[in-house]
């Protein structure tokens, strides 16, 4: 579904991706600065403010669609969308608590910045070592206990952040990783699973629950980066205290799914190793599954690549970094609601996620010439049209997984989907953070850019064997929501 990027736990205190010193590097030309940091700044508060107005009147229009009117008059399903809202959203505030002071916590322990990297990439191998198993797991014997489980590990790992041992912030990066896996399958498996075997409401109605979770994921980004920086600068309570406020919000989130939600499996009859390779063997021998994540996997290695690369490619303007990242959130919601918009208006979902992808291509395209000539404006334009992008991308992805990958399989493999992404994001960052085959900020846009024309030709393929396929696919028009009465 949606989390903002998988795990964005690499954001600094005012509510933006840390300066990313020790994982990316510019050239040390020391180049002239175009304009004065005073009129960036103001560019940038310009920006902000007609990108929120843009945002609230698309928002409104796009409740207005036929999808979002007939899905808001049917009061089953807005109970039962709330309370998949009310959980997951709790989850993603916490995830976002969390991340503006990950790196500034560890500096505040006064740890290197080689150490620093290193528990960075060590998040990401978790996910890719670990979170595979988290799927079958969850298939085998319910995603309600696995996000039960999610809310507990996820709780423990923000309990390590009390320590300074290295040892301990070890394991709590080794508890994020699998977490983050938790957080971004069994949550989308569990409601998918409900919304069309359980409730048997029409799956059209996946992309509003995809959009809107898009949508107001960018408000708690936003509203998450502000008590954050409040509970950490503000009341002087440090860097530690994000990470213990997001506990009571876990917490919360576990007891109303204990108490509200019912389980659903995915395949009990095979075990876990099998339930593993099952899972791999749909990817490699299905292509439209395999199209679809090879389409997943790059476009979100190249957003965890991006978190790492703006800050510093804006920096020599002096940007105030918060806003710039407020108007990132806010661009998402944009996307989110074009993605609304357009899905009403008959175009299909597979054709929406090749236009977020084209729309990607087009901002990396932009960036390798802006950051070889220092064009800050550029660049921030650049960096809008992708996160516009990333907010038609999210509810895209998330209803064609709900299409095409198996109910008895779902978790698994959506989280082999995320092995290569985390793969190629560690393999990025180190490369850059060594200074070897990556030598400039231009050079990782370009691959980068390379990585979204496979994605590209991956979803171009996709479209023609989904629709080819679309015959076994249900169709939502022949599909009858249950009443109140009939529930």
């Amino acid at each position: 579904m949606v989390s903002r990027r998988g795990n964005m736990s690499e954001i600094s205190g005012d509510g933006a991706p840390v300066d990313p010193g020790p994982l990316v590097t510019l050239e040390s030309v020391e180049i002239p600065v175009i304009g004065t940091a005073s009129t960036m700044e103001a560019f940038i508060y310009g920006s902000f403010t007609l990108l929120a107005l843009l945002a609230l009147a698309l928002h409104f229009l796009s409740l207005k669609t036929k999808s979002q009117i007939t899905s808001a008059n049917n009061p089953h399903f807005k109970k039962f969308q709330y309370s998949f809202f009310l959980v997951y959203f709790m989850a993603l505030f916490s995830d976002w608590l969390q991340g503006p002071y990950v790196y500034k916590l560890y500096e505040h322990y006064g740890y290197a910045s080689n150490q620093i990297a290193l528990l960075y990439v060590v998040g990401f191998a978790s996910s890719v070592i670990f979170g595979t198993t988290t799927g079958p797991l969850a298939d085998r014997f319910g995603r309600k206990k696995m996000a039960l489980c999610f809310c507990i590990m996820y709780s423990f790992c923000c309990l390590t952040k009390l320590s300074s041992s290295f040892f301990w912030l070890f394991m709590g990066r080794v508890f994020g990783g699998i977490s983050t896996s938790m957080l971004f399958s069994t949550f989308e498996s569990w409601y998918v699973y409900e919304h069309t075997e359980t409730h048997d409401f029409p799956s059209e109605w996946l992309s509003v629950t995809f959009s809107k979770a898009t949508f107001w994921n960018g408000v708690l980004a936003i509203n998450a980066g502000v008590f954050s920086n409040i509970f950490a600068e503000t009341l002087a309570f440090g860097p530690v205290a994000p990470f213990m406020l997001a506990i009571p919000f876990l917490i919360m989130a576990g007891l109303i799914i204990s108490q509200t939600w019912r389980e659903n499996y995915g395949n009990q009859a095979i075990d876990l190793r099998k339930s593993c390779m099952e899972g791999l063997r749909s990817i490699l021998f299905k292509d439209s599954i395999l199209f679809l994540g090879v389409v997943q996997s790059l476009f979100e290695a190249n957003m965890y690549i991006f978190v790492f690369q703006w800050t510093p490619v804006l920096g020599p303007g002096h940007p105030p970094l918060g806003m710039v990242f407020a108007s990132f959130m806010v661009c998402i919601m944009i996307g989110s609601s074009i993605y609304s918009m357009l899905f009403s208006k008959k175009y299909s979902a597979e054709q929406l996620l090749l236009m977020a992808v084209g729309m990607a291509i087009v901002a990396m395209s932009l960036c390798i010439y802006s950051t070889s000539g220092n064009h800050l404006y550029l660049s921030f334009l650049a960096f809008l049209i992708l996160e516009v992008g990333v907010g038609m991308y999210f509810p895209a992805i998330g209803y064609l997984r709900s299409q095409v990958i198996p109910e008895d399989l779902r978790a698994g493999i959506m989280n082999w989907f995320r092995v290569p992404t985390n793969i190629i994001t560690c393999a990025g960052l180190l490369l850059v953070h060594n200074n070897t085959i990556i030598s400039s900020t231009e050079c990782m846009f370009a691959i980068c850019t390379g990585m979204l024309v496979i994605a590209l030709f991956s979803n171009m393929k996709f479209i023609s064997l989904y629709n080819s396929n679309k015959t076994l696919i249900p169709q939502t028009e022949d599909r009858t929501p249950l009443t109140k009465e009939e529930s």
